[in-house]
């Protein structure tokens, strides 16, 4: 990738949860997995993560993401991609993006996934200073992978039930002509329910591209950072970015139903532990589309 590492290196910039599988709990085993040294910049500490669970524990971690950062780059560290999720404020956000600047060099792939809401609400901090600020970050990013919710934030549109294809490809071409090459949209509202799917374009090729898995009726915190996670070590073997989707969504649809079949709580998210072993195989079947 450029950076002299034998082995691909990532700052993994995103919140700890001690129990629930989310973020970095996460982010570190699936990139592990697929051959990538991640190295994680915290930027809170809970005790468990937030969704179906009250009264945690919190500790922000922004005074000490500054310490950190400054340390690594004394210490000269290449990363061959910077990989930042959940930010808890708009101060955060700007550390990230000194990071980037900081840490750039040649051939690193910058991903955001701009964490901000689901469902057509955002999350409890996220305010207009947190969007517009965010709206800021994504100009630094090669890959961007917002669910419909957050591409709906990012652009001022309104949320809305379902999309048309034609106005979709609109949306995706309006976020990476603001910087992102890459926009990868999750959880997308087309009119056929019986699937989940991502949509992505690559503004370098002028095309988009869609994958699709079937619908199952249930919701885990944590599926989108397995996502993203699976998709940039994708990237960093070399693959092509439908590749990458593809990759993405298959394991993530994998674990959702290794776990569904346990009827285990659905805040502690999926069981990617038990399929974590699919991600060091070749990849076998591909189905990713064209959009035309």
């Amino acid at each position: 990738m450029g950076s002299g590492n034998p082995v691909p290196r990532v700052a993994a910039i995103h919140d700890l949860s001690g129990f629930g599988r989310s973020s970095l709990t996460t982010v570190l085993p699936v990139l592990s997995a697929m051959g990538v040294q991640a190295s994680p910049l915290p930027t809170a500490l809970l005790s468990t993560q937030t969704s179906g669970f009250g009264d945690y524990f919190f500790m922000d971690l922004t005074d000490e993401m500054v310490e950190i950062a400054g340390h690594w780059k004394k210490l000269n560290i290449k990363f061959d991609a910077v990989y930042s999720g959940f930010l808890g404020s708009s101060r955060q956000v700007a550390i990230v993006s000194e990071f980037i600047e900081d840490f750039y060099h040649k051939d690193q792939i910058i991903v955001v996934d701009p964490v901000m809401g689901d469902d057509g609400k955002t999350y409890g901090p996220y305010g207009v200073d947190m969007i517009r600020a965010m709206k800021k970050l994504i100009r630094k990013a090669d890959i961007i992978t917002p669910n419909f919710t957050e591409a709906c934030l990012l652009l001022e549109e309104n949320y809305r039930a379902e999309i048309e294809v034609p106005l979709l490809k609109k949306w995706m071409k309006r976020l990476a002509d603001r910087g992102p090459g890459k926009v990868v949209f999750t959880s997308v509202p087309v009119a056929d329910k019986s699937r989940s799917f991502v949509f992505a374009y690559d503004n370098s090729f002028d095309t988009f591209w869609k994958v699709s898995c079937s619908y199952i009726p249930a919701a885990y915190p944590g599926t989108g950072d397995i996502f993203t996670s699976v998709l940039t070590g994708s990237l960093l073997q070399g693959d092509s970015l439908p590749i990458a989707l593809d990759r993405a969504v298959q394991f993530v649809s994998l674990a959702i139903r290794s776990t569904f079949g346990y009827n285990a709580p659905g805040r502690e998210g999926v069981m990617f532990e038990k399929v974590l072993y699919s991600l060091m195989t070749p990849v076998s079947v591909s189905n990713y589309e064209i959009v035309e």
